[in-house]
């Protein structure tokens, strides 16, 4: 029964906290990591070996030998190979596996919030330390507890960046279609038809805690002769008064945009990002490049709905979408596109996103730029350059190990044996 479901996540969510809060504190004195390489993803260089010393929550020193000061202990890694936290730029910490729609209307918004936590601890435990949610999908704000709980150190996460429910138009991409217009099924975004709703929306969300903002630009995606088509749900004009808006609080705008005109769209009016970004034209391109606009793939999601299809018509359109997104994808690549590394888990289990490098590499990337994709620019567009995605001296203490060596075998990655967040150790 629905009530004694949500007991029972409650009283696992009571124990989890207990638990975890127990092992949420900095050690009292210095920590040297050694391990058999260190990757320096800034030359792309494998040390060999590696040692990092922290000292609270930030990295002292770096280099195949370090000081180690009196009583500091020493943790040998073994023939594993130490690198910066992972960054994922596209999450859903509110979905899980299952129909996407029907858990926004079948489970509440405190059980959901419970849920995200659950996804935080597994998304940090597979060597995630930092975020982007994406949008909550109508659980309003609650990203907002999630995200704090964790900076407070009441339950174990990656640091994150929150946005909220996402933004959309009537009938847009997640607005409640094909459901009996009189039940009055809520959509999973928040409604915004103008400029100036746009304004109200967003200037809500900021007050409700959000980073930055996220919006639905384009869809639905269907494919027709070969070619994929989805409709913009705003314009140029549109997207740069919430660019402008985004600004004035110090956030940044990040748009889902599967295809064109959406794409450019946004692109013209200076997003921070465009995720998905199954088709971009020429131009798309080129503005992309020239203002170091992020592209965050997500070939994972595509690939999981491909394989795991809720019918054989949708799984027929989602084998077509995913076929003609990794065709398009190296083109992107080659065009000089800034990537960012983003997954969208949440509708497949979080924890296994590490999928995410493996395609890109298989689709046209070397693992090297995949990883420099991941850290260095994930770090720009999280808002965290210099604080995070290197291991250097004053970047917080995020830190994993892999067995092997990440730049011969990239799903090394899906195997992380350590982490290290802000100094705590979350996973030995």
């Amino acid at each position: 029964m629905p009530h004694l479901r949500l007991a029972s996540l409650l009283f696992l969510s009571a124990l989890f906290v207990v638990a975890s809060s127990q092992s949420q504190t900095q050690s009292a004195h210095p920590i040297v990591l050694h391990a058999a390489r260190l990757l320096d993803i800034e030359s792309g260089k494998i040390l060999a070996p590696g040692e990092v010393l922290v000292e609270g929550d930030r990295i002292s020193a770096v280099g195949q030998s370090v000081t180690h000061p009196a009583g500091a202990e020493t943790i040998d890694l073994g023939d594993t190979t130490l690198l910066p936290g992972l960054i994922d730029a596209h999450v859903h910490l509110f979905l899980h596996p299952g129909a996407e729609d029907l858990q926004t209307i079948r489970e509440s918004v405190p059980q959901r919030t419970i849920m995200a936590t659950l996804a935080a601890r597994d998304d940090l435990m597979a060597g995630f330390t930092a975020e982007r949610d994406m949008g909550t999908e109508g659980a309003g704000s609650a990203d907002t507890a999630v995200r704090d709980a964790i900076n407070s150190g009441k339950i174990p996460g990656p640091r994150l960046r929150i946005s909220g429910n996402a933004i959309n138009i009537l009938g847009g991409h997640e607005d409640a279609i094909g459901y009996n217009p009189a039940q009055r099924v809520l959509p999973n975004a928040d409604y915004a038809n103008t400029s100036d709703e746009l304004i109200a929306v967003m200037r809500e969300q900021y007050k409700q805690g959000t980073d930055f903002t996220k919006i639905y630009e384009t869809g639905a995606d269907t494919v027709h002769d070969g070619k994929a088509s989805t409709p913009y749900q705003y314009t140029e004009a549109q997207l740069a008064v919430a660019v402008q808006e985004a600004a004035r609080f110090g956030g940044r705008v990040a748009v889902h945009a599967t295809g064109e005109p959406g794409a450019l769209f946004a692109a013209q009016a200076g997003v921070v990002s465009i995720d998905h970004a199954n088709h971009l034209d020429d131009e798309t391109i080129r503005i992309m490049r020239e203002k170091r606009i992020f592209a965050v793939p997500t070939l994972t999601i595509f690939e999981y709905f491909a394989d795991h299809p809720e019918s054989p018509e949708q799984g027929a359109l989602d084998r077509q979408l995913f076929d003609l997104k990794v065709r398009e994808f190296p083109k992107q690549v080659a065009g000089g596109v800034p990537m960012a590394v983003g997954s969208d888990v949440g509708p497949f289990p979080h924890g296994t996103q590490a999928r995410e490098f493996e395609l890109m590499v298989k689709y046209g990337m070397t693992p090297l730029a995949v990883l420099q994709a991941d850290l260095i620019n994930g770090a720009k567009l999280l808002g965290w350059e210099g604080q995070i995605g290197a291991l250097k001296p004053g970047y917080f203490a995020d830190i994993i190990a892999v067995p092997g060596d990440p730049l011969r075998d990239i799903g090394a990655l899906k195997h992380v044996s350590f982490v290290m967040k802000s100094g705590v150790i979350c996973k030995k």
